[in-house]
């Protein structure tokens, strides 16, 4: 009688075992990114044309991008710029200049921190703050998310399509927020590696506009056109 207690006891916990990782794998299944998710996440273009497109990400920088604006008024350029949402809720009249400028208005998280140790609700929290900020300055709902320093996991993914959006990432770094990135280097950076539908990241420093004018006429002279995320993905 004890052993037939202890062997119903036994199969009582395996029951309970086997229940507790059938929800688990259920909760797993239903909150864990699908290959179909990363389908929302881009290195480059899907366009087989001559066309590159300029991502700029703001958090920092104001005083560059005046200048940087011209340059791109002067050449008829319409590139993506990414704000993150409390530089834009700090800098309203210069994001809308953006806009107004023609520019394609992305969104860069609320917050300049690493999306890769967040989960799944710190990530939808912080790009949908950001959202709503930028959406209710331009009037317009973006639809293009860049995580910042490229920084994400499954859950940013998630997030982000779940709010919308497809998640850019870039094929070109000009990494031009380095101290050694003078204008010869950047140029250098992405003439060597430009390609068809390339995605190429900067952000505003007094160098990156150096180098923008050089890099755009040598493009042009290579028969690309330049443009927005959108121009590379459509």
């Amino acid at each position: 009688m004890k052993i037939f207690i202890i062997k119903k006891r036994n199969l009582f916990l395996v029951a309970v075992i086997l229940l507790i990782c059938l929800i688990t794998l259920f909760v797993m299944k239903n909150l864990s990114p699908t290959k179909e998710v990363f389908k929302d996440l881009y290195y480059q273009g899907t366009k087989e044309e001559k066309i590159v497109a300029f991502a700029c990400n703001i958090d920092w920088g104001n005083e560059y991008i005046p200048d940087m604006l011209k340059i791109f008024k002067e050449r008829d350029i319409k590139i993506t710029f990414f704000p993150t949402g409390r530089w834009a809720e700090n800098n309203e009249e210069l994001l809308l200049k953006i806009y107004e400028d023609g520019h394609e208005i992305g969104n860069h998280g609320y917050r300049h921190v690493d999306y890769d140790k967040l989960d799944y609700r710190n990530n939808y929290e912080e790009i949908q703050r950001a959202h709503e900020i930028i959406s209710n300055i331009i009037g317009e709902e973006p639809k293009f998310f860049a995580p910042p320093a490229g920084a994400f996991n499954d859950s940013t993914i998630q997030a982000a399509k779940d709010l919308g959006y497809k998640t850019i990432m870039w094929s070109i770094d000009t990494i031009d927020w380095r101290q050694d990135s003078y204008r010869d280097v950047i140029v250098k950076r992405v003439l060597d590696k430009v390609h068809e539908a390339a995605i190429v990241l900067m952000h505003p420093t007094q160098e990156t506009n150096k180098a923008l004018p050089i890099i755009i006429d040598e493009l042009f002279n290579r028969g690309y056109k330049i443009g927005r995320v959108s121009d590379v993905l459509y």
